[in-house]
């Protein structure tokens, strides 16, 4: 029980250090991002690369719902998707391409702290997006019935704007303490209770599988199940104890900026009728072919 407790009491610091940092890094950016929605900076940017989405069987509007996936997030990005009307395959590529490439201010802010480079992340997301829905657009059938068509979205005040970022700030800011906490917390237990090594055999052999160190498991797995945020959370901690380096976690990063958040994505996106499976394996398959590709090319040089 006092081992416990003990754990429970050294999480508080280190909690308190990667969620200060964490917010510092997403509260700006979620403003800027929210101000340059309002203004239509966000459309602005959108209708210079209207006639590149042609080539993946997107309407030219479709370009704006990239760039505000791409910038705010998944759910903005769902959002976008329901104002205009979209076959179910139109969907479907345009939900694979937010999956890869999401919130990129906001997580490439964070994988640059720890150890990996702010404008390679992005673009990497940014390239792998496109070449995934020019692949999808070969690969996949005509898919019968309609996405979910809400029509154009209301526009709203700046006042109403700013109280709606506000009230989400506190919201989010409320669940980072407590996820970030929880997670510190079980990250105690199991170097009390000598439970990293197991964890790391235990998923050795899938480790393997994705060409990522043994020994990053745990911090594997935080960012494939909650996202990149709370695994770089992770991923600091472990680097300032020496239990991991830098380049460890900038290998682990390469996977993770293609394939995390498999729960909360996944679920969000099949709740609005996009496939759970094609979800899943298709970020998989690009997160192997990039950890993959790295390694053989930096063997190969």
């Amino acid at each position: 029980m006092n081992r416990i407790i003990e754990c429970f009491s050294l999480a508080l610091p280190a909690s308190w250090k990667s969620t200060k940092w964490l917010l510092k890094l997403m509260i700006p950016i979620s403003l800027a991002v929210t101000l340059m929605q309002h203004f239509g900076i966000l459309a602005w940017i959108a209708t210079w690369i209207n006639p590149l989405f042609v080539h993946f069987g997107l309407p030219g509007e479709s370009a704006v719902v990239f760039i505000s996936g791409a910038t705010a997030g998944t759910y903005a990005g769902i959002a976008a998707m329901m104002s205009i009307p979209l076959t179910m395959k139109q969907a479907s590529i345009l939900a694979l391409m937010i999956a890869l490439c999401h919130a990129l201010p906001m997580e490439c802010a964070v994988n640059k702290k720890t150890g990996s480079s702010f404008w390679k992340m992005g673009a990497i997301r940014i390239v792998m997006a496109l070449i995934c829905a020019f692949c999808l657009n070969i690969i996949l059938p005509d898919m019968q019935g309609k996405y979910i068509y809400l029509g154009a979205e209301d526009d709203s005040s700046f006042a109403e704007v700013m109280t709606i970022w506000g009230v989400s700030q506190i919201k989010m800011s409320l669940m980072v303490v407590l996820i970030i906490y929880t997670l510190m917390v079980v990250q105690r237990m199991l170097e009390a209770y000598r439970l990293l090594d197991p964890l790391s055999r235990l998923l050795s052999p899938l480790m393997k599988l994705f060409g990522l160190p043994r020994h990053a498991s745990y911090m594997w797995l935080v960012g494939n199940v909650l996202g990149i945020s709370y695994g770089s959370a992770v991923m600091v901690e472990l680097e300032e104890k020496g239990l991991v380096t830098r380049e460890e976690a900038n290998d682990v990063n390469y996977h993770l900026i293609m394939n995390h958040s498999m729960l909360e994505d996944t679920i969000v996106f099949a709740a609005t009728g996009i496939s759970a499976l094609l979800l899943i394996t298709t970020r998989l398959c690009f997160a192997l072919l990039l950890v993959w590709g790295r390694r053989i090319a930096k063997t190969a040089i």
